[in-house]
């Protein structure tokens, strides 16, 4: 596997964790109305968004660069 589509992979994980954690957070906070969840959610979402344009990024400026 190249490191260009270990990258992908890890960055694709990242995007389904951090997706999550926001769900969760936010199901957490909905039942507690705790302000703690609801910033948790947030930061989530936010770094899903980060995540998703990284991504993108990232495969535009290699996309001559095989991934074997």
């Amino acid at each position: 596997m190249s490191l260009k589509a270990f990258h992908i992979v890890f960055v694709a994980a990242s995007v389904i964790l951090m997706a999550f954690l926001c769900g969760w957070s936010f199901l957490s906070y909905q039942e507690t109305r705790s302000t703690e969840y609801l910033v948790w959610s947030l930061c989530a979402a936010g770094s899903v968004v980060a995540l998703v344009a990284y991504g993108r990024f990232f495969l535009r400026k290699l996309r001559n660069i095989s991934f074997l």
